[in-house]
Order: structure tokens, then C-alpha cells, then sequence
């Protein structure tokens, strides 16, 4: 991959930078300067207007020493000597009070970029992104008179990132980024309903004002509006649950990947600590991280780190085989890091997280799947949620929901909830469909006061014997 310095339009010298990092970090265990310049832009049509636009620039380092498990952060929003040596100050003081173990390699280089270094915010100008957004809100709003409300929306985000180690390593990236959606709130006179459908990923700007891209995403917000004009209350109990491809890996996601990852794991409080080797899914499940698949929103060509993405097995046939890894807690753990070490920005230090988290597809058709169910519900498409990572437990919200009755899906209802323990999901999975699918470019994960970019994915699922929670009597 081409490399570059942020610093060469700084009042900070790369010579000066990492003579501190290496003065700083000498007697440290790891630890990194990581150095960020970010643009990033947002739009939202309501109503038929703009109702916001906005831009942020912003530059800044992460200077991180770890000596043993302690670790100690400085950071600042400006590139020069007197901010990266007050940085290096602080962090030294971390450095008398740790216990210092074996010093870990630098990361491994890679000449792998898994998308362009082009701007999104400099693609378009300012009057042709409005006038897209105009042209969406027209085009959702001729599509059925039942549309009441269209809010259009969209997010650009460019950022260059540097990390330089005090063995001389340095390694770059530039990972453009860009999210569009489309909600619409339908209404027959009587009730109304809203449903919304992004998009999204690393590949070109310009791919994104594709008509075909957003037209399909109008689209598809309006069908989903008009599902819950008609949806009846939810049954509650307990029963079988058909989940749909792709989006519904949020609740993989959250439910078991959190608890995958490896700083829950060497502190004892995720639900799989002390479980690779031992069956955790049934027969036929595995799941992976994969941080290398091209222009994907989740996908990182290195980490923030430094150390390359890579597609790492955490369940292999039903069997847990690996865990999430950064730096730190990897080589607390005796491993190596899988480039999951991310940050929100340079003010953040890097942790253990998800990249584009997704189950691989089995054997079955999906028709046969729900024709073998005589009865259940069929959950196409999740919102919120939440998860005890220490003890698995999860509650997720169904945003599209039908019933399923001799093996047909039948009546949409709203108001259904799934609840269960991840860990006791997975081992009723009892047929994985051929179908796997990737969400449509949306997902942001949050952890620790951090969010970042992620991906879900999965095929269609049945799951025996799910609490749902509704409102209607069964």
C-alpha cells in the first residue's frame, strides 16, 4: 500500500515525531503515535428543504505507552512539538509504575488496499448534493400518495491515518467512507407508520448518486412503511423464529460478537471467557470477523494499529476457535493481534472490535426453511437493541415481522421482540440457509463511549423455541 505523512504539512517534523515516540516509549511494552486528519460532512432533507448541513475538519495525534497491562494516553487536536511533548511527558509517568513483559514485534506490512484514496467530500460540490437530496425526496414522494413525510440523509467522511512506533515503523491510510438513507412516514388516514433504508460503503462517491442505488432505497423504505400500516399486534411466547438474511446479523452481532471479542475475554466477563476449544453453536455454524472484504463500510486495510485486517474463524462448525484481537490484549493472552485494534478518532485509545461480523451460509434452500415451520414468526429486519455481554442476554426490537403459519408467511405484525441469551440462540439454530447476505453499507457499533464503522451479515436462520415478546394473547 502507498504510504505518506500526515505531518508534511505540519508544524510537527516526521524526524522530531519519532525521535519523541522512540525517547518516549523506550522502556514501554507497545504503544503507538497515531495521527489523524478527518473531514466529514452531513446533509438532511426534511419536509421537503434542507434542514441541516454541516462540515468538520479536524487533525490531531494519540500518543499511547503500555507497559505490562497499565496504559497511558495523551492526546491533542493540533500537530506540533511543544503539544507531542507535553503528550510524551504524560505518558512516561506510566511508564515507573508498570511492569514491563516481553516487547511485541512491530505488525506485519501489507501492500493490500482494499479501497481507492478518494475524497467524498471533494467529489461533489455543495449544490449537487442538495440537488440529489431534492431529487430523492421527489422521487420517494410521486411513488404513493399514501407517503406523508420523506427524510433524506447523507454522510461523507474522509480520513487519513498514520501510526508511527518507536522501532521505526510507520505505516498510512486513507479510508474514504460514505452512508446515505431514506424514511418515509406512510399514512392511510386512519394510522401511520415509518420505515427507513440506508446504504452505504468505501467504494466511489459519485457510485452513490447512482439512481438505481437511491431509487432502490426509497423504494424500499415505502414498502416497509406500508408493511406496518397493516401490521396487527405481535402474539407473545414462546416459538419458532425464521430470521432473514443480511440485516438481522445485527443481533450476531451484538448478541455473540461482542462477546468474541478478546478484552471481555481476558478479564473473565464475557459469557465464551474460558470456552475455545468447547462446542458453543450448533453443528454447522461458523462465524468469522472479515476486515478484508473490498469497499465494505466495515472493512479496514490495517487497523488502527497498524496491523493488516485479516478474516479471522471465531466459531468453526459450532465450535469456538478464536477471539477479536488488538495489540494489548493479545499479547496478555499469549496470541497475536487479528487487526481488530480500532479507535473512533485520535482522541480515543484502540480497543478490540468488530469489523464486518457475519455467519457463512449452510446447506438449505429457504423455501425448504419455512416450509418447515408450521408455525412461528418471521423476523426480516431489526432496530435497537441491548446486550449483557457478561451474561449473553439480548432484547432486539423487530422493525418488519410476519407471522408464519403452515409454513407460509402470512400477516405482518408490530411490536415483537426477541429475548434470549446469545450464547443459548446459537445452539437453536436448526437449519442455515444457502442464501448468506451482507447488510446494505449502515452499521455503527458502540463500545466503551467509541463508535466505528461496522458490517453485518448472515443467510436465513430458524431458531426452535425463541421467547418473543408481544402484546397480543396467543
Amino acid at each position: 500500500m502507498a504510504e505518506f505523512s500526515l505531518l508534511d504539512d505540519s508544524d510537527l517534523a516526521a524526524t522530531t515525531a519519532q525521535g519523541l515516540v522512540a525517547e518516549t516509549l523506550a522502556r514501554a511494552d507497545d504503544g503507538e503515535l497515531f495521527i489523524e486528519r478527518r473531514q466529514t460532512e452531513s446533509f438532511s432533507f426534511d419536509d421537503g428543504r434542507l434542514k441541516l448541513a454541516s462540515f468538520d475538519e479536524t487533525a490531531g495525534f494519540g500518543l499511547r505507552a503500555v507497559a505490562g497491562e497499565p496504559t497511558a494516553f495523551a492526546h491533542a487536536s493540533e500537530l506540533s512539538q511543544p503539544a507531542l511533548a507535553r503528550a510524551a511527558a504524560t505518558c512516561r509517568s506510566i511508564l515507573d509504575h508498570g511492569r514491563s513483559v516481553a516487547v511485541d514485534a512491530a505488525p506485519a506490512r501489507t501492500n493490500r488496499q482494499l479501497y481507492g484514496a478518494h475524497d467524498p467530500v471533494a467529489a461533489v460540490g455543495f449544490a449537487a448534493k442538495v440537488a440529489l437530496l431534492e431529487r430523492i425526496d421527489a422521487f420517494t414522494r410521486g411513488l404513493d400518495p399514501r407517503v406523508a413525510q420523506v427524510t433524506v440523509s447523507l454522510a461523507l467522511d474522509h480520513q487519513a491515518v498514520e501510526i508511527i512506533r518507536a522501532d521505526g515503523f510507520s505505516a498510512s491510510d486513507v479510508r474514504p467512507l460514505v452512508r446515505g438513507g431514506v424514511t418515509v412516514r406512510a399514512s392511510n388516514g386512519k394510522t401511520s407508520a415509518a420505515a427507513g433504508h440506508g446504504f452505504g460503503g468505501r467504494a466511489e462517491a459519485l457510485s452513490y448518486f447512482d439512481d438505481a442505488l437511491w431509487q432502490e432505497a426509497a423504494r424500499e423504505a415505502l414498502r416497509q412503511a406500508l408493511v406496518g400500516l397493516e401490521a396487527e399486534a405481535a402474539p407473545a411466547g414462546e416459538m419458532d423464529v425464521l430470521l432473514g438474511p443480511g440485516w438481522p446479523g445485527i443481533l450476531l452481532h451484538e448478541a455473540v460478537g461482542h462477546g468474541l471479542e478478546g478484552d471481555f475475554n481476558r478479564k473473565g466477563t464475557s459469557a465464551f471467557a474460558g470456552l475455545l476449544g468447547s462446542r458453543v453453536a450448533a453443528p454447522g455454524i461458523t462465524i468469522v470477523d472479515d476486515g478484508t472484504l473490498a469497499q465494505r463500510r466495515g472493512s479496514i486495510t490495517i487497523d488502527d494499529e497498524g496491523t493488516p485486517s485479516q478474516c479471522t474463524t471465531l466459531i468453526e462448525d459450532g465450535v469456538l476457535v478464536g477471539y477479536m484481537q488488538d495489540r494489548l490484549n493479545a499479547r496478555l493472552m499469549g496470541g497475536r493481534s487479528t487487526g481488530n485494534g480500532r479507535r473512533q478518532s485520535f482522541a480515543h485509545a484502540p480497543m478490540p472490535r468488530m469489523t464486518n461480523t457475519y455467519m457463512l451460509a449452510g446447506p438449505h434452500d429457504p423455501g425448504e426453511i419455512l416450509a418447515s415451520m408450521a408455525s412461528g414468526l418471521y423476523a426480516r429486519s431489526f432496530g435497537g437493541g441491548q446486550v449483557d455481554i457478561t451474561s449473553g442476554k439480548f432484547v432486539f426490537s423487530c422493525t418488519e415481522a410476519y407471522l408464519i403459519e403452515k409454513g407460509r408467511i402470512t400477516r405482518p405484525v408490530k411490536g415483537a421482540t426477541l429475548i434470549g441469551t446469545g450464547s443459548d440462540a446459537l445452539t437453536r439454530i436448526a437449519m442455515v440457509g444457502n442464501d448468506m447476505a451482507l447488510d446494505s453499507g449502515i452499521g455503527t457499533c458502540g463500545k466503551g463511549g467509541q463508535g466505528v464503522p461496522v458490517g453485518v451479515g448472515q443467510p436465513t436462520l430458524r431458531l426452535n423455541r425463541l421467547t418473543v415478546g408481544g402484546t397480543a394473547a396467543r
